[in-house]
C-alpha cells in the first residue's frame, strides 16, 4: 500500500510541474483567454495565487512558479521520505 502511495506522491508533483511548465511556456505564445491557457491556469492558479500575493513580480518577472516547483518538490521528498520510514 506504501508503494502505491509514494507512487501517486510522485505522479501528482510530476503532473503539476509539467502543468506549470506549460503554462510557463504557452504564455509567451497564446494570450491570457486561450482556451488551453484557460484550462491550464484552473489547475495552476489555485496554487499560485497565495505565491503571487506574497511575492510580487521583481522587475516584471515572476517568480511564483519556480517558488511553487521548489514547494511541490519539497513536500513531495518529505512525504515520500516518511512512507518509506513507515514502510
Amino acid at each position: 500500500m506504501v508503494v502505491y502511495l509514494i507512487t501517486f506522491i510522485n505522479l501528482l508533483a510530476r503532473a503539476i510541474f509539467l502543468l506549470v511548465l506549460a503554462e510557463i511556456v504557452l504564455s509567451y505564445f497564446l494570450p491570457p483567454y486561450h482556451n488551453v491557457r484557460v484550462i491550464i491556469g484552473r489547475f495552476t492558479n489555485p496554487m499560485l495565487d497565495p505565491i503571487r500575493k506574497l511575492v510580487r513580480p521583481i522587475q516584471g518577472i515572476d517568480f511564483s512558479p519556480l517558488i511553487l516547483v521548489i514547494l511541490v518538490q519539497i513536500v513531495e521528498f518529505l512525504l515520500v521520505s516518511l512512507l518509506r520510514g513507515l514502510g
